[in-house]
């Protein structure tokens, strides 16, 4: 039981060493990252925060408000209509998000790029071990004497483990694309 009365999940072994080792991917991930990505990452954290959109609001507001109240009291504005001294910061600012944003995804792909080759490698495992199963049982019915011996092709095709390239040759034929090998 939880604090809150709510019964606590019940993991089982296997699901509770996939959702660690899934933590362990990601935690190499970042703890791989250098000083500057980290600091990249953080940067884009914040940019992308709604409050990062009312405080550039805010600045913009103020800075036009400022500049076109000046001649008001006697001043001259700083920056006065059109405004070109914000819209260069802004157009700057701009730039350096854009840039934020790039380099934040390039790290968040080489992280979605080891998932995707754990997938494809657990894949393979599995269809492999369903294969060896398959293969046990179809031993096992030909040893059980009870049970009358037959020739069942579809579960001795289904034994044998798919070659990985005939797949991916398969594939790329199917969808017209050249096959990477």
């Amino acid at each position: 039981m939880t604090d809150n009365g709510i019964p606590a999940a019940v993991v089982v072994d296997h699901i509770d060493q996939t959702i660690k080792a899934i933590a362990q991917l990601r935690a190499n991930h970042h703890g791989n990252a250098s000083s500057m990505q980290r600091a990249v990452d953080r940067l884009t954290a914040h940019v992308a925060r709604p409050r990062f959109l009312g405080v550039i609001t805010g600045v913009v507001a103020g800075w036009v408000a400022v500049n076109l109240l000046m001649p008001m009291f006697g001043r001259e504005a700083i920056d006065p209509p059109p405004f070109p001294w914000l819209s260069s910061a802004l157009a700057l600012a701009a730039f350096y998000v854009v840039v934020l944003i790039f380099a934040t995804q390039k790290r968040e792909d080489q992280l979605a790029q080891h998932r995707e080759l754990l997938i494809m490698e657990l894949a393979i495992v599995s269809e492999q071990k369903i294969a060896k199963v398959i293969q046990l049982l179809e031993e096992s019915r030909r040893d059980n004497p009870m049970i009358q011996n037959r020739i069942d092709t579809e579960a001795e095709t289904m034994a044998q483990p798919a070659d990985p390239e005939s797949v991916l040759v398969a594939i790329a034929d199917a969808h017209e694309v050249p096959a990477v090998t």
